[in-house]
């Protein structure tokens, strides 16, 4: 198993908004110092929390600091912007990164995003495909372009001067384009099976619960079936919130109490979801009453926390819940406390991936004699 990083990422409101950028900028630094195989970031406009408002310029930021991590946007929300702009940002950025560059797409999760570029009541998942079609057709052809469809057009032809480069769109470094990832956020996502189908791969959100993390896999394999492509267990990357701290009672405190970052990260997602009546994310069972998701339940659900053992064991125990998968994408939150942030990376990579994967390997052998 990878350990990898994912931040959407939740900031108290108010909070210097040159410092939860650094502190971000500086969570990425770090991952790519412990080996971190790769990270995403998220991108929201209208959200005061949520404040990285293009992940692409983000990523930007870090290529010339980073060295071996591979980076990705978690994700370019499809609908919000023109296929053409995408595609000519994210070829640019592939480039600057020498390749280490994920693409992570996906309709866009926040209804105030939607209302503000105009597609609230629209058919984003409509958008969305139309708009990836055309990305991905832009990078495959040679101008003239030529791609008309029901939300976008894009053409050069009538200003082209291909001699001297004029109307020609921009390819990315890897080829034929940067892997594809899409995040699942819904229990036995239909996204899944089709994004497999298309020789793209999952990222289970870290605001399921294990059994709708779980029912992924199958909607994965499925369409890897339809198309005859392998499926692989290391195509699948699921995020997890984890904290480690060298003492437990400093790791429930800073995990558990009512001014923590992983509570705050929560309540905010709580009060989104049950506003959007998408409450089902945090249900046990889908006939369970909204009034019975509460914040306490959520958080003793879905928060890894404790000394490096005892993170072990839970990652292990939920590795046997939900399946084997390849990466566990570490959760980032506000550096609330930025030394017990930056130990709490440190632990994860240093101390909690190389005993799980001791486990998984005398787990395998056993199981071979």
């Amino acid at each position: 198993m990878k350990i990898g990083f994912f931040t959407m990422p939740i900031h108290p409101l108010g909070k210097d908004w040159r410092q939860s950028l650094a502190e971000d900028r500086e969570a990425f630094l770090l991952a790519d110092e412990l080996g971190f195989s790769e990270g995403y970031v998220g991108e929201h406009v209208t959200d005061a929390a949520e404040n990285i408002t293009s992940c692409a310029m983000f990523i930007a930021s870090l290529a010339a600091e980073t060295k071996n991590i591979r980076l990705g946007t978690g994700t370019v929300n499809m609908p919000n912007s023109h296929p053409a702009a995408v595609a000519a940002q994210v070829a640019m950025l592939d480039h600057m990164l020498d390749g280490r560059f994920n693409f992570g797409i996906s309709p866009g999760g926040l209804a105030s995003d939607a209302e503000v570029f105009g597609n609230l009541d629209a058919d984003r998942n409509a958008m969305f495909l139309e708009s990836i079609n055309m990305v991905l057709e832009i990078w495959k052809r040679d101008a003239p372009y030529r791609l008309e469809g029901k939300y976008w057009t894009v053409s050069t032809e009538r200003t082209q001067l291909v001699d001297i480069g004029q109307g020609i769109m921009p390819k990315p470094f890897q080829q034929p384009h940067p892997p594809v990832v899409v995040t699942a956020v819904a229990p036995f996502s239909k996204g899944v099976t089709e994004a497999a189908a298309r020789g793209w791969d999952p990222i289970s959100a870290n605001f399921l619960l294990p059994q709708w993390v779980r029912s992924h896999w199958p909607k994965y394999v499925e369409g890897c079936e339809r198309v005859g492509r392998e499926a692989k267990t290391d195509n699948w990357r699921v995020a997890k919130s984890v904290f480690v701290a060298e003492d437990m009672a400093t790791a429930k405190r800073y995990a558990t109490d009512p001014d923590s970052p992983y509570r705050f990260y929560y309540s905010q997602l709580l009060t989104k979801m049950r506003k959007h009546n998408r409450l089902e994310l945090f249900k046990t069972h889908r006939e369970q009453p909204d009034d019975e998701v509460t914040l306490d339940g959520i958080c003793e659900k879905l928060i890894i926390w404790g000394t490096p053992d005892k993170v072990t064991e839970d990652v292990l125990a939920f590795r046997e819940e939900v399946g084997d998968f390849g990466t566990l994408l570490y959760a980032g939150k506000d550096w609330a406390d930025p030394a017990l942030a930056r130990t709490s990376m440190r632990l994860a990579a240093e101390k909690v991936m190389p005993a799980v994967n001791a486990a998984i390997e005398a787990s395998d052998q056993a199981a071979a004699e």
